[in-house]
């Protein structure tokens, strides 16, 4: 089924998901929220795609949560009350209209074998900016604006923002950005450590391709999809040697895999042809994934 809200393009291996709700600053919907989702679960198991790149149709990346909706705004159901022991279990059905909806997006994209990076091309404002930060490079137009406004909504940041955020900026700036709930310009956002390089709008995007190019062109999928979760999952560990319990069955399983054609390619003085897939990775990332 063709997704309503955003906009899907391959670029010679590279995914570009699209916001395409222009009209309405690509405002975040809960439809839009269950095809990005879905997009992300999907990418895993198509060895075609190397990286993913989102950006925004027309002048906004996502003016935030469209307010504009009846009732309760956020998509929840406000009948019911629930309590930290209810959300043990985030697959339970019942919780699908507790769940944060950014938060959704977010895990996906966390939890994704490729590498992904934000193309901001206007505003990004609330999950605008929030979706964002569970990403791998933030690259920013001139004419972007980068805002955790949810101090000025009575809301708390949501989409796992509290999690990624003082990873990206530290814990002083991050309080800093929430308390203040400003709106940035693409210079300040750069400043602040949210975005790693400012672009000329008409260059944006050639340049996150470039980018996404550098990160898994010739690139082995399973080594690129393990280094991203290691990285991500590793350095959140209370000591190093659980790092190293994932390391070793990392390079054990690369070494014979698509290590040994790294090596051979290297000594042999050409290119490497691996053959390895993001889609079959080996079989202790499942159980890893679930802890």
């Amino acid at each position: 089924m063709e997704p309503s809200t955003i906009r899907h393009e391959v670029i010679d291996g590279v995914l570009v998901v699209t916001l395409n709700r222009p009209d309405q600053l690509n405002a975040f919907t809960p439809t839009m929220a269950d095809e990005l989702e879905r997009t992300f679960v999907q990418v895993n198991d198509d060895d075609s795609i190397r990286a993913v790149v989102v950006t925004g149709e027309g002048r906004a990346f996502c003016a935030g949560m469209d307010l504009s909706s009846e009732g309760n705004v956020f998509g929840l159901d406000e009948s019911k009350s629930p309590t930290l022991a209810d959300m043990d279990d985030l697959d339970d059905p019942e919780l699908s209209r507790v769940r944060d909806t950014g938060g959704r997006v977010t895990l996906a994209i966390h939890d994704c074998r490729k590498p992904v990076i934000a193309a901001i091309n206007g505003a990004a404002v609330g999950i605008g900016a929030t979706m964002t930060l569970a990403m791998d490079a933030r690259l920013v137009s001139t004419k972007a604006r980068f805002g955790l406004v949810f101090g000025r909504l009575g809301i708390v940041p949501e989409a796992a923002s509290t999690w990624f955020l003082p990873r990206i900026v530290g814990m002083p700036r991050a309080l800093d950005l929430a308390y203040r709930a400003d709106i940035l310009d693409s210079a300040a956002t750069a400043e602040m450590g949210l975005a790693n390089s400012v672009h000329e709008p008409d260059e944006l995007m050639q340049e996150a391709l470039r980018l996404a190019d550098a990160w898994t062109k010739g690139k082995s999928p399973v080594a690129t999809a393990l280094t991203r979760q290691m990285m991500r999952r590793n350095s959140a560990y209370d000591h190093p040697r659980e790092a190293h319990r994932i390391d070793s069955l990392a390079m054990f399983h690369t070494s014979i895999g698509d290590g040994k054609e790294g090596v051979a390619a290297f000594t042999e003085k050409r290119d490497a042809e691996f053959q390895g897939r993001a889609s079959q990775l080996p079989t202790f990332y499942d159980e890893w994934m679930q802890r």
